[in-house]
């Protein structure tokens, strides 16, 4: 492939100096577009059910099921904040501990949360019910909300078949929160029959995240038209956009982490960040989320995935947890990152200029005797660069998800459906 000379004249930059991408830089480019289709999940035989999804919409945005009648999935993952919540750190019926991450692209992740204590994105949903801080409810009176809404019932047995006997008090005793003696004291198979419900119910939750699709951007439009010599669609980013695009394939060294279609290796890295409270780190980040998707149960090699001996299982199950895992975290996507501040894990940046800044210098950057990031050496960027940077990752923005994306299901409304199941 010949390089790629943008003519300023041509692509409208009159004033503007041509941008010249190398060969190396154009094979660089072509990676990271366009984004694939969403990947099938094996763990979950419903995720592209458009009934589940159905049903999944309706339970993402209903408070009901906290305990407070507040709280729903959207109080965190709002639609139209880019499915986050615009705040540093999530807050439920408490404050907590860490920022929420969009759900834009969600399905096309391998680990969920900051520190990956979910390896699938149904189990990923399962985990803010009981969350004390989040919804503060129990999986048995959730699967006893469903049992008791006739709408709900019919939509979840139509899929999934009958729901255990939930008004049998003595079988499923109301104050039986997973980690208390009333849990403990059920019959296994009592136990199992509440959790496989909780399951299903979080696998419809995933079919309707999964929909979440955002991936249209004119940085998108640009490499097509890099495929297709296309002078029109290359006019799609402006010359400092396309010098900032320059910087982050090459001289910026960001794929790195920031690597593929969706701009993120998914992996897990201790970068020194700032702190959110301004003393030294104390989250483990990774090292306890690998602990906790390893020996739950609703993990991919668990009893309740659809493909419990599938890759996805196997990668789980085969990691050893390291000192190396402490203070890590997910590398988050770029995509749409103009729509999600404040940026890392604890909210610690209000602006993206704030978080090149950071990069640029490392002023800041939290040193530790052990499992430290090697790889980080400031970037001594220009003023220009950094304004030239910060343009090509705001041009990675999409439109919300397009109805034709949605079949019957359509997130853009912000609304839950008027019934959970899916009409004719």
């Amino acid at each position: 492939m010949l390089a790629l000379c943008c003519m300023s004249a041509v692509l409208g930059f009159a004033d503007e100096p041509a941008v010249v991408f190398t060969p190396r830089q154009q094979r660089r480019i072509l990676q990271h577009s366009p984004v694939p289709a969403v990947p099938d999940d094996p763990t979950n035989d419903w995720d592209r059910d458009p009934a589940a999804a159905h049903l999944g919409q309706a339970l993402f945005f209903d408070a009901g099921f906290s305990r407070n009648g507040q709280v729903s999935c959207a109080t965190c993952h709002g639609p139209m904040i880019a499915w986050t919540d615009a705040q540093p750190l999530a807050t439920g019926l408490e404050t907590g501990t860490r920022h929420s991450p969009s759900l834009l692209n969600v399905a096309h992740q391998r680990w969920f949360f900051w520190d990956g204590r979910a390896d699938t994105l149904w189990s990923q949903a399962m985990h803010p019910i009981e969350h004390p801080g989040e919804f503060d409810a129990s999986r048995i009176e959730y699967v006893r909300r469903i049992h008791s809404d006739a709408a709900y019932r019919e939509a979840y047995e139509s899929l999934f078949g009958p729901l255990p006997p939930m008004d049998d008090e003595q079988r499923f005793p109301r104050d039986a929160r997973s980690d208390s003696p009333a849990w403990a004291a059920m019959a296994e198979t009592d136990r199992d029959q509440v959790n496989r419900a909780f399951a299903n119910c979080s696998k419809s939750v995933a079919a309707y995240e999964s929909r979440l699709r955002s991936v249209e951007s004119p940085f998108d439009v640009f490499v097509e038209g890099l495929r297709q010599d296309d002078e029109t669609k290359l006019a799609a980013l402006t010359a400092s956009e396309q010098r900032g695009l320059q910087l982050f394939v090459d001289e910026a060294g960001c794929r790195q982490c920031h690597s593929g279609p969706l701009f993120s290796d998914f992996e897990f890295h201790n970068i020194g960040i700032p702190t959110g409270h301004g003393g030294a780190p104390r989250d483990p980040g990774r090292f306890d989320g690998l602990a906790h998707v390893q020996r739950s149960p609703f993990s991919a090699h668990g009893p309740y995935s659809d493909d419990p001996d599938g890759a996805r299982a196997r990668r789980t199950a085969s990691i050893v947890q390291g000192q190396e895992h402490w203070g890590s975290f997910k590398t988050p996507t770029l995509r749409n990152i103009e729509r999600t501040a404040p940026y890392m894990h604890q909210g610690q940046f209000d602006r993206l200029e704030d978080v090149l800044a950071f990069y640029n210098t490392l002023e800041d950057m939290q040193l530790q005797d052990h499992h430290q990031e090697m790889v980080l050496k400031p970037l001594e960027l220009t003023d220009a660069q950094l304004a030239d940077l910060a343009a090509f990752l705001r041009s990675l923005t999409s439109p919300l998800p397009p109805k034709s994306l949605m079949g019957p299901v359509d997130p853009r409304t912000g609304k839950p459906p008027s019934e959970p199941i899916e009409g004719p």
